[in-house]
């Protein structure tokens, strides 16, 4: 089940959906949540299905956080960062940085004539931006990489019931003394620290490197696959880059880069015919939520041509909505734009379907195109 759950998920997730949308699922020891109005409710409702419980996987291993706090706490912990990622302010703060590291990044190897277009490009630009946001000088990619895999490892352990190895912790020791070493000089770390305590704001610094770099590499890896895969798609694409943001929204809801989310039950209540107890872990299905036929019709297929895009819940919903949402969209257009202006010919060399029971992504996205 675990197994069906990381590699091919949406088989066993209609069959759920539509039988059972709040089932008992014993090898997450939890209850998990699959249709898109249930999603909705549980992810609105923090008084009865919170993150703020000691077996929360991400604060097991960064640390209370905005993401595993509620209320008071949570704003607390949210508001020294949430004025920097204001929607209006977005564009005018990162826009510019966004385009010169994508050039970089694809005048690096656009004589090769092909690429892994997730490492060499939606990996490095995702670390490059959320270093800049948070004043992370002198910011190896490839380490931080590599913590963010160890991380993430920890957290699919956890979540799958395995005992978690040291990896994570020794990962997040080495990004806990980068971000402590950044606190002293004038960035938006110094700002938050001003308000919260120096544990707290590595903690939250990690949980936005986490969103800033896992989630927008492999929202940008599955945007790039599900444009690939189709060159008149493609070429659709090339000839109209208004399309571009449409396609973003259609990518993130056929495949959220995040596939879950956790909640524990404050109380026992009743979801959908199902007893779910005090103390229970509830996980919601972003991914079957976003697939759910009742709200986006024909909803295996990629179509960004239609009507209820805003519907999907990629970026989950509620006091926990993502913070850096904009700035991740941003990234993955002037990442469409730049191979659009500087690729030639660009097609998918070979397929690598995504995977993963937490965070889902491609392994790799091998293209090629006619080199200058």
């Amino acid at each position: 089940m675990i197994g069906e759950l990381t590699a091919e998920p949406y088989p066993l997730l209609a069959r759920l959906r539509a039988t059972e949308p709040v089932s008992w699922r014993p090898e997450l020891n939890g209850w998990l949540v699959t249709r898109h109005d249930l999603a909705l409710r549980v992810m609105r409702d923090a008084a009865t299905f919170t993150v703020d419980d000691p077996r929360f996987s991400t604060a097991r291993v960064v640390g209370p956080s905005m993401l595993s706090l509620e209320a008071a706490e949570h704003t607390r912990h949210r508001t020294p960062f949430a004025r920097h990622f204001r929607p209006r302010e977005i564009s005018d703060r990162f826009a510019g940085f966004v385009r010169a590291e994508c050039v970089r990044l694809v005048d690096g190897f656009a004589a090769d004539g092909r690429a892994e277009l997730r490492r060499a490009l939606a990996g490095p630009l995702s670390v490059a931006v959320v270093a800049d946001a948070l004043g992370l000088a002198d910011t190896d990619t490839a380490r931080v990489l590599a913590w963010y895999d160890a991380i993430v490892s920890t957290v699919d352990d956890i979540s799958a019931g395995r005992p978690p190895g040291s990896a994570g912790a020794e990962a997040f020791g080495q990004l806990r003394a980068h971000i402590e070493g950044a606190v002293g000089r004038r960035s938006l770390l110094t700002e938050a620290a001003s308000a919260l305590d120096l544990p707290e704001v590595v903690s939250n610094a990690a949980v936005l490197m986490f969103g800033g770099i896992e989630t927008t590499e492999g929202m940008i890896a599955n945007l790039l696959r599900h444009l690939l895969r189709d060159p008149a798609r493609w070429a659709e694409v090339r000839a109209d880059r208004t399309l571009i943001p449409a396609a973003i929204e259609e990518s993130l809801r056929l495949e959220p880069a995040a596939a879950v989310v956790d909640r524990y039950a404050t109380r026992d209540v009743s979801l959908a015919g199902a007893s779910i107890a005090q103390g229970d872990l509830v996980t919601v299905s972003l991914t079957a939520a976003n697939r759910d036929p009742a709200v986006f019709p024909n909803p295996d297929v990629f179509d960004p041509g239609r009507a209820d895009l805003r519907k999907q819940l990629a970026f989950a919903h509620g006091p926990h909505f993502c913070l850096g949402a904009d700035l991740a969209r941003l990234e993955a257009r002037i990442a469409v734009e730049t191979l659009l202006d500087r690729l030639p010919g660009l097609a998918l060399e070979s397929e690598v379907a995504p995977s993963g029971l937490v965070f889902r992504k491609p392994a790799a996205v091998p293209v090629r195109w006619l080199p200058s």
